[in-house]
């Protein structure tokens, strides 16, 4: 440990559950917020980062009382919150969104500058992504060197936090052209509260202005630009403006060779007043279909009853089996699609437009969408579009982007399917018209140096603005694809990155980037430019950031760092580079010749992957790059680690603090990341597991996906001596029942709780370069050995926790408890009876001894949960919007209820003649008692000597604890409870009574 005089805060305390709820509440923050800017993936919460790096950075107090308070100046205080019954909210401090300015953080910056009295301390992340932690850095007054290998992510990196900080409180004048463009003009006024007509003609000479509004102003131009181009390409019909075309992909039925269109679901809008949906029907000669538009749909039923009603009345012709053509009946396997599409033969087909209504609702409620169907004039003027394109890409750098989408495969490359479907380059990617739309926009973009440069401008300034209008193609990018679905809740569209993958989508909707409405260019500047006014704020306080594009191996820093604070790649859980190619073509094209610097950055064709012969490169697990490889893969992504770590070590000073982000449920992924850190020469000081994923999420639900991410926080090892397991066992036996129980308390369950327990346990583990085997000469504890430990000792307290629970409090002793009933215990308590990916189970049944094979063929416990959807195969529209699928996630399992274990002889006798758990006598006493045969539950519970057992009454509490409330389970469980207690009672009655009698 360090020196009293050296002790952060983190080390002792951290507020916890305020960080946690602050983080989740950001999920839900939109204008000015960082993950508006651009996509980047797994960003992390401003409010986490803020948290840890307040908490390094400022020494802890020693004195308990002082150390509270300066917790709650930071993280405030608990309240219940009137809005949700149940549920909590921080009051105060400085994490939740807005009291990032509040007047304590500069309290808070002022105590940071008592710690680092002569220089601002220095805060680095080698793998920066979007920017959170270092904003956060910059925020609080740090010197920061944020840097990634990504070029995408380097250029965000430089939107985020440099050009912000470089312009500053600089202010220049709105150029006069400004007034030519009304609605621009609008806005604006609207802004610095102005009104008129002949309206103050000198306002933008009267008033400088940020470099916000003149993103603004430029993007206005831009657009203006292009609008004056592609007006045709867009028309209004009966004076109401299209808000999307939608399309739907077309093959030709093998066995009718009708036009088959694939569409998911043909609803265009279900909303509780709103239902509106897409008909379908066979020509006449029955070689394709006619499509029809059916306003006022009725419901039938209510919940399960409507949504069943609903799913088959919507039914669309695409589902897991593949096409079913309407015409004919016959079904096209999905192989038949992808050969379809592989060979030229997959068309599209529009099904009908989106309009904008023109009046207004009742109670001045803003117009809502209309439907109609597609005009021949929409359908020639879409098959126009492709006329042009050779025209105008002839002027731009690099032409159309015909560089190769990824290809489809194991590990990180499940996210992909689009090639697998014939869309091998990623123009094809665009309908015709998009790609004209997105061309434009780069043209005119790459436009507006020029105009700004005769407008006075100096260079930093139009190096900053245009960089920012890229972005706001990028953004368009993400809204005008084909891969871009039609929400039928939300009535908008869903951008293409909905969730990091880039899978097929069928049926898919092309927006018009001139409306006001979903997906529009200003809608999207507009995004962008918030951002920039509350960047220019937070990065104020710092006075130095270097943003860099190198590789986390390449570090050259040395001794240098005060903190370095890095959230890095999960194994093959986010493919960034090839994910972000989708950006990285277009950025490409838009920003080329901009400044050396970004030419340097930008010079390939796409953003490098893993270069063989420096053997370096973006540091996740895919086996793709290795030639199928997956050792291979594995092992150099676990050496790249720990050489990133090492380079971490060499950058840090002396008494720095490495702070580390981690969230995966594999166990793998926890092996190679505790390797990377102890080989890297690293001691875990503190760990905390931070909630930043709101719980509600489909996939959160379904996948058993951590809700928490664990930050752990390291210092340099100065122990050189290797330790011995006996006495590293104690010391972690001796920390981890504390640290559990607050995250207990603050409410981390199921996977997260899992892996928080790393955390603690790695406090004993890592303070050694190695850890020897007391009993065994030579022999040296491994990673993975001393994880096994650490998750043993969390099925311990968390099985000693709802056993405890249900015994008033009293602390219960579960070491008399059999490994499956144990396992029962653990797995209802972390996910109840939904499906858990395989993987999951494995870990858990480990951690009791056992294996999942014993769990679902010896014991009859678990059970297959549904198959889940192939990334690879079929569209995925699951919607989370943090992590992709992982690789075990389609093979799930869920625990069988007592009434779905139906083995003649449960609760009897139990597999390889070893004792009958108490959870099988549990279950075998319900079935009895729900029978009503009640003599033979007293028969049961006599013969098995249940009330001499020591721990079944705990037991039986601990499953009702479980249960929930007004369930059938529930009231049998406690019914027979108290049958038994009855019982128990009367056989005490009569043996006082025989007793009496003797002795009279």
């Amino acid at each position: 440990m360090p020196s009293l005089q050296d002790t952060r805060l983190i080390e002792t305390g951290f507020p916890l559950k305020e960080t946690s709820l602050d983080s989740v509440h950001e999920k839900n923050v939109r204008h000015g917020h960082i993950s508006t800017l651009h996509i980047w993936p797994a960003r992390r919460p401003l409010a986490a980062c803020r948290a840890a790096l307040l908490t390094t950075l400022l020494r802890d107090p020693i004195d308990s009382e002082r150390r509270t308070e300066l917790l709650r100046k930071i993280g405030g205080t608990l309240k219940d919150d009137p809005d949700q019954p149940g549920k909590q909210v921080t009051q105060g401090g400085v994490l939740h969104w807005g009291n990032e300015s509040s007047p304590v953080m500069d309290e808070l910056r002022e105590a940071i500058r008592e710690v680092y009295p002569f220089e601002p301390p220095k805060v680095m992340d080698p793998f920066c992504g979007g920017g959170a932690t270092m904003l956060e850095a910059m925020r609080l007054g740090c010197d920061v060197t944020a840097a990634d290998l990504n070029p995408v992510a380097w250029f965000i990196l430089k939107c985020t936090l440099e050009y912000p900080q470089r312009i500053g409180k600089e202010r220049r004048k709105l150029p006069e052209f400004a007034h030519q463009l009304p609605h621009f003009l609008v806005d604006y006024r609207k802004a610095i509260k102005t009104s008129g007509a002949g309206a103050q003609t000198n306002i933008f000479e009267e008033q400088p202005v940020a470099l916000d509004w003149h993103v603004r102003l430029w993007g206005h131009w831009v657009l203006e630009q292009t609008r004056a181009d592609l007006a045709a390409f867009y028309p209004t019909v009966n004076g109401q403006t299209t808000v999307a075309y939608l399309w739907a992909r077309t093959v030709t039925c093998k066995n009718c060779r009708a036009t088959l269109p694939l569409l998911k679901t043909r609803w265009l809008c279900k909303k509780e007043n709103k239902r509106v949906l897409l008909t379908m029907e066979p020509h006449q000669d029955r070689t394709g279909v006619t499509f029809g538009i059916d306003e006022n749909v009725p419901k039938k039923g209510k919940g399960a009853k409507l949504r069943e009603h609903d799913k088959k009345l919507g039914a669309g012709t695409i589902s897991r089996a593949g096409a079913q053509c309407p015409c004919c009946g016959q079904i096209m396997p999905s192989e038949d699609l992808r050969e379809a599409g592989k060979t030229g033969k997959m068309g599209q087909m529009m099904t009908a437009v989106v309009i904008e209504e023109t009046s207004k609702k009742k109670g001045g409620r803003k117009p809502g969408k209309a439907y109609r169907l597609p005009t021949q004039d929409d359908l020639s003027v879409a098959e126009k579009a492709a006329d042009h394109l050779t025209e105008l890409y002839a002027d731009i750098p690099f032409g159309l982007p015909d560089e190769p989408t990824p290809k489809s495969g194991g590990g990180a490359s499940r996210a992909f399917s689009v090639d697998g479907f014939g869309l091998d380059q990623w123009h094809k990617l665009f309908t015709s018209r998009q790609l004209l739309t997105l061309g434009a926009l780069v043209k005119y973009t790459r436009a507006v140096p020029v105009a700004m440069k005769k407008e006075g401008y100096a260079d930093h300034w139009i190096e900053a603005i245009v960089s920012y209008l890229a972005l706001g193609v990028d953004r368009q990018v993400d809204r005008l694809s084909a891969l871009c679905r039609w929400d039928m809740g939300y009535t908008k569209i869903a951008n293409t990155l909905t969730r990091f993958a880039l899978p097929i989508v069928w049926d898919f909707a092309e927006g018009n980037p001139f409306s006001n409405s979903t997906g529009s260019y200003l809608s999207n500047l507009e995004w962008i430019a918030r951002y920039i006014a509350h960047s220019l704020d937070a990065t104020k306080q710092s006075s130095k950031s270097s943003i860099r594009n190198v590789n986390a191996i390449s570090t050259t820093e040395e001794n240098t760092a005060d903190i370095v604070l890095t959230d890095p790649p999960y194994y093959d859980a986010i493919p960034y580079s090839a994910l972000m190619d989708f950006f990285y073509v277009w950025l490409r094209r838009t920003i080329y010749g901009l400044s050396p610097e970004i030419d340097e950055a930008f010079k390939e064709p796409l953003a490098p992957k893993w270069d063989h012969n420096r053997n370096e490169g973006e540091l996740i697990d895919d086996a793709a790059r290795f030639e199928g490889n997956k050792e291979v893969s594995k092992k150099a992504y676990e050496d790249g680690m720990a050489r990133a770590f090492e380079a971490c070590h060499r950058a840090l000073k002396d008494d720095g603090r490495l702070v580390i982000v981690f969230a995966h449920k594999k166990a793998d992924a926890w092996e190679t990341l505790v390797s990377a850190i102890i080989r890297a020469g690293f001691v875990v000081d503190a760990s905390w597991p931070i909630q930043t994923e709101m719980g509600n999420r489909t996939r959160a639900q379904a996948s058993a996906a951590l809700s928490s991410s664990i930050w752990l926080v390291c210092r340099k090892r100065t122990e050189l001596r290797p330790g011995w397991d006996n006495k590293v066992l104690k010391e972690m036996d001796e920390k981890i029942p504390e640290r559990l129980r607050r995250f207990y308390n603050d409410g981390i369950q199921g996977p997260d709780f899992l892996w928080a327990a790393i955390g603690p346990a790695l406090e004993a583990y890592s303070a050694y370069p190695f850890v020897k085997k007391a009993n065994e000469p030579g022999a040296v504890m491994t990673v993975r050995e001393f994880l096994q430990h650490a998750r043993q000792r969390v099925v311990d307290f968390a099985v000693g926790a709802v056993v405890e629970k249900s015994n008033d409090g009293k602390a219960v002793d579960t070491a008399a408890l059999d490994e499956i009933s144990a396992y029962y215990i653990l797995h209802r308590w972390s996910f109840g009876h939904e499906e858990v990916p395989v993987g999951v189970c494995i870990q858990f049944a480990t951690s009791c001894g056992l294996d999942d094979r014993q769990l679902t063929v010896g014991y009859d416990l678990l059970a297959p949960g549904k198959a889940r959807k192939k990334a690879t195969t079929d569209e995925d529209d699951d919607g989370a919007e943090d992590e992709p699928l992982e690789a075990d996630d389609k093979n799930t399992l869920r625990l069988k209820t007592w009434s779905q274990r139906s083995r003649d002889s449960l609760g009897y006798e139990a597999p390889g003649g070893r004792p009958v758990p108490l959870i099988d006598q549990v279950h075998r006493l319900l079935k009895l008692f729900r029978k009503g045969e009640v003599a033979k539950v007293d028969d049961f519970v006599r013969e098995h000597g249940l009330r001499q057992h020591p721990r079944f009454g705990d037991y039986l509490q601990a499953v009702i604890e479980l249960a929930k409330n007004q369930s059938e389970e529930h009231s049998l469980l406690s019914s027979l409870q108290n049958h038994m207690k009855r019982q128990g009672e009367q056989r005490a009655g009569k043996s006082t009574s025989n007793q009496l009698s003797i002795k009279a």
